[in-house]
This record gives structure tokens, sequence and C-alpha cells, in this order.
């Protein structure tokens, strides 16, 4: 493989004026170069992920990584590592996650972190760790990749929710490891990355059961563990180790991955940070402080390989693949770095017919490990703005490129404005019916109209104007040339007057329609009572769970149920 370059910026964005309030900027890029905290090997069609933290290479300064505890590093590796097996080793089937320290899986969330943090980066901590874990669980559905968590030691808090995320958990049976959920009785807070929703919805755990599992710090061990259901399976320490081994052969012999395939290597994007936004090949964010909003352009291709040779050739630069990671990096930075942006407005640029041919391509190469993996990033990045707690507007003006994989992004938005004019254009595709579907596990055209999509069924390919798109309600306003700029205007500022608080969970509760899930639950439900749990005083308090954590005092809680 060849070397890593580093990335093109042209200034370090921690002296950038807008970082002034906040710690040095946040890179989501890394590669296995670079890792601190995790071990890749490969061993045919099994890859081990061997989890082994540094204590002194947090990612902010002030704590130790004591216990393989992780902190957003640490999941930055854990996301770089499993997005590079997806494309870089299709020999893969199946993954193991393992730890290094003795008698240790993970221990969670570092508590002394979460402790300095500020209430921002401990939701955004979260929400990324939570997209990480879907992500292993996006796999297992849609790549044929499957995923065993080796408990060799204890299991506790995020260690466990990262087990969660696997296919499978082995616990070894030595009468002393446990898994646990321990964040209740010992910090206040409930399980940030899942635990609770995976527990019911995914393990189907009794709840009588859950509800003494996550009251109990210590959890289960061995075998109780397994009856419950906490765990798989249970092996002694001798046994351990080949028994995961087979259990991972088993696993991998079912999979549909190829077995002698070329993998496509990602190299480092080419990015550009400077006072006005992030310049990408294919995305552009531009800054408006005034406004308090971000204008992300994404630019359709120029040429498309429609041909899998041409396709295979075309590797990491396929635009499909190359617009994906960018925008992928352009939303976890403007989430972590830009908290005063809260309004995005998403425009595009570039021919419609390139878009659908595009997506004629995904379609007519599903089948193939490569085109499959590079739709699995896409859908995994469109996800991201479901649940991202900024607002979302999508403006389509002549010159736009809103068709098929693109106009997701519209449809991703809370409001679309389309200029009514005889050179503007929108476009369906088959994509937008399959393949992409949003966090709730629908396809977004299908939760808009709340299943019923024969109508727009039927307009597939087809170029629709700015009226046949109102019409068909596919935009939610078609201003003239005559309105159109104080119609922007007016948005944009009433956007800018409202309250942050209350305009997140407003979008958050009209985003997913119906039918739940696991992760809109999890995104939801459970995001938004931690949200309230981490402001709260009997959490974050001078006296709180979470600040008097390893102190020796006890916490003091107010005893009002409201």
């Amino acid at each position: 493989m060849q070397a890593y370059n580093v990335i093109a910026d042209t200034m370090n964005a921690a002296t950038l004026p807008e970082q002034a309030h906040q710690s040095a900027f946040v890179d989501y890029q890394t590669n296995p170069r670079a890792y601190r905290h995790w071990r890749v090997a490969y061993d045919g069609a099994v890859a081990t992920l061997t989890m082994d933290v540094q204590e002194d290479a947090g990612i902010r300064p002030g704590y130790k990584l004591k216990l393989n505890s992780y902190d957003l590093g640490v999941d930055i590796e854990l996301h770089d590592a499993l997005e590079r097996i997806r494309f870089e080793h299709p020999e893969v089937r199946a993954v193991v996650i393992a730890s290094a320290k003795p008698r240790i899986f993970c221990s969670g969330a570092n508590i002394y972190m979460l402790g300095l943090s500020t209430h921002a980066w401990k939701v955004n901590f979260c929400k990324f760790t939570n997209e990480t874990r879907n992500g292993i669980e996006d796999a297992s559905r849609h790549s044929g990749l499957k995923f065993i968590a080796a408990c060799s030691g204890s299991t506790a808090g995020g260690g466990y929710e990262l087990a969660l995320a696997c296919d499978e958990i082995v616990l070894v049976d030595d009468r002393s490891s446990s898994v646990s959920l321990p964040e209740i009785p010992l910090l206040g807070v409930l399980p940030g990355t899942g635990g609770l929703t995976r527990l019911i919805d995914k393990r189907k755990v009794r709840r009588d059961r859950a509800d003494v599992f996550c009251t109990t710090a210590e959890g289960l061990q061995g075998q109780r563990a397994k009856e419950w259901g906490f765990v798989d399976a249970t092996a002694k320490p001798q046994q351990f180790a080949e028994f995961v081994r087979r259990r991972a052969g088993e696993l991998a012999a079912a999979s549909d991955r190829p077995v002698h395939a070329q993998g496509v290597e990602l190299n480092p994007l080419r990015r550009t940070i400077d006072e006005a936004g992030y310049h990408y090949q294919f995305v552009d964010v531009r800054f408006d402080r005034k406004a308090s909003a971000a204008t992300l352009t994404i630019r359709g291709p120029e040429n498309v390989e429609t041909e899998i040779d041409r396709i295979l050739a075309a590797g990491e630069a396929w635009w499909p693949l190359q617009m994906s990671r960018e925008l992928d990096d352009a939303i976890l930075s403007l989430r972590t770095n830009n908290l005063d942006l809260g309004l995005w407005i998403f425009k595009s640029s570039g021919s419609l017919d390139n878009v659908l041919a595009a997506d004629r391509a995904l379609i007519q190469h599903r089948g193939h490990w490569f085109v499959r993996e590079v739709t699995g990033l896409l859908r995994r990045t469109l996800a991201r703005l479901d649940v991202s707690a900024r607002s979302l507007y999508a403006v389509i003006e002549p010159g736009s490129c809103f068709a098929g994989s693109l106009l997701e992004i519209a449809l991703a938005a809370d409001r679309i404005y389309m200029l009514d004019d005889p050179a503007n254009a929108m476009a369906l595709s088959d994509l937008n019916f399959e393949g992409l579907d949003a966090v709730n596990q629908r396809p977004r055209i299908e939760s808009r109209f709340y299943g019923a999509t024969g109508g727009v069924r039927e307009r597939v390919n087809q170029r629709l104007s700015a009226g046949e798109a109102l019409e068909l309600g596919l935009v939610t306003f078609a201003p003239d040339e005559l309105d159109w700029a104080d119609e922007l205007r007016q948005a944009i500022e009433g956007r800018a007057a409202l309250s942050p608080d209350a305009l997140s969970g407003m979008e958050a509760n009209l985003r997913s329609a119906l039918p739940e899930t696991m992760e809109t639950r999890i995104f939801g439900r459970l995001s938004a009572w931690q949200n309230w749990i981490f402001n709260r005083p009997n959490a974050v308090g001078p006296n709180g769970a979470l600040k008097v954590y390893g102190t020796g005092a006890r916490p003091k809680f107010d005893k009002e149920r409201v």
C-alpha cells in the first residue's frame, strides 16, 4: 500500500476566528499509520480489530484513557478501520473485535473526559459513536460482513454497547469477567451509545431482566449472562481463542463477499480549509457567520464511468465514492467545529443527466462488491443528515443537478425551495426508492408521502419543472424570480431568529415518519433523554454523579421525579 500523504490544508483551522472559543480543530481523517489505539490483522477471510488504547493519547488533554476506555479519537480510528476493511479488503467476511489488555475488553467512554467536556462535546461524541456502531450493523445487513465481539475480560458501559452492535458476543467464563451497563447506578446518566435500545429491540431481553441489569453496576457473568440473553456464548479461558476463531470462520463461510477481488485503496481526501470554509473537489462549504449558516454545494460528475471495468479503474476517484467521502467529512467537521452555524443550505451544480447515469451504474452493478460498498457509504453519509442537530434547507436553481442520489440530500432537508424558471429542473431515479434508506430504514420518498408514492414513482428519470415538482409534493415552495430572493432571505433570517434548542427538538420529531426503528429510537428517544440528563444537576451539577465520580464523594440527588 502506498504511503499516505498529508492533508492539503492551507492553514491550521485552530487559528481561525471561529475556533477562538474552542480547542483545536477536530479532524475526522486518519489512516492506519497514524493509529494509536487499534491494531488490525488480516488472516484470509477474518480480520481482527484489537483495541489497545494508549492512556496518554487522548484527543484532548486533561484525562488518561485507562482500562481501554475511549474518547472521540479512539472512535475516529475505529470508524476509519471499518471503512478500510469494507473497501481495501473485500476478501474479509468476518471481523473479530478484541482487546489487547489482560482481563479487560473495554470499560467504555472515559468518565473523566465526559466530566471535563462541554455539553455540546458530550452530545456530539455520543452521536458519532452511535453512528459508528450503526455502521457495523449496516455492514452486517448489506455488505456480507459479520462481527464478533471477543470479550476476553470485563466489558462495561460503552464497551458492552460496542459488543451489542456486533452480530455475536462471546464472553470469557473465568468467574470474574462480566458484561454491564453501570451508567445509571454509578454516573446518573444513560448508556449513551444505544445500549438500552439494543437490549430490547435487538437482543429481545425481557424487560424485567433488563431493569435488573441496568441498575446493577457489576452486571452479569458467564452462564447467567448467556441464559438471560446478554451474550451469545461463553468459553473457558483455555478454549476462548479457539472458540472465537472457529465461530468467525463459520460466519465467514456464509458470506457472499468475494474471495480473490482486489481492494480499492482509500487515500487521503484533498481538502483546503480557510476562513471562508472547507473546499474539496466535489463539495464546497461556505460559512456565513452573520446568518449563522453554511452553504454546502455539491458538484455533479463531469465524466461518468458506467462499465464495471472503468469503475474499478477509477477506484476511489469514482464520483459516487469520492463525493460521499467528501460530504461525510464536511458533515462531521461542521458538526464538531462549527456549532454556531445552525442552518445548512444545500445547493448543487452540474448535469442532471450525468447524475442519473451514475445512479444507473449503481443500480446495474449493485451485485458487485465495490459498487455495493459505495452505495453503503453513500447511504450512511446521507443518514448523518437525518440525525444532525441542524436545520437543513435545499435550494434548487438553474444549473443544479438535484437528481436521484443527490436529490436524496434535498429529501433529507426540512424545506426545499425551487426557483420557478424554465431552465430549472430536478429528477427522480430508482435509487430514490431503494438502496439509500434513511435512518428509519425506509426510502425518504416513502416517508415523505407516508408510503403513497404512486404519483411520483411514475415520473422516474424525467426532468421535472418547478411547477411539476410543486404539484407532486416534491418541493415546499416554488417562487418565481420576482419573489425568489426575498423569500429565501426571509426564510434564512427567520430560522436564525428561533431557539436552536427548540428547533433541534422539533426537527428530530418531524424527520422520521413511521415506522419506528431501533435507529430512530436511539437518535430520537434515547438522545433526547440523554441530552436532558446531561444538563441536569443530578448528573453534572457540583455534586452530580458524573462530577464526583472517582473522588470518593457520594453524589447528592434532587429526589423530585419530573
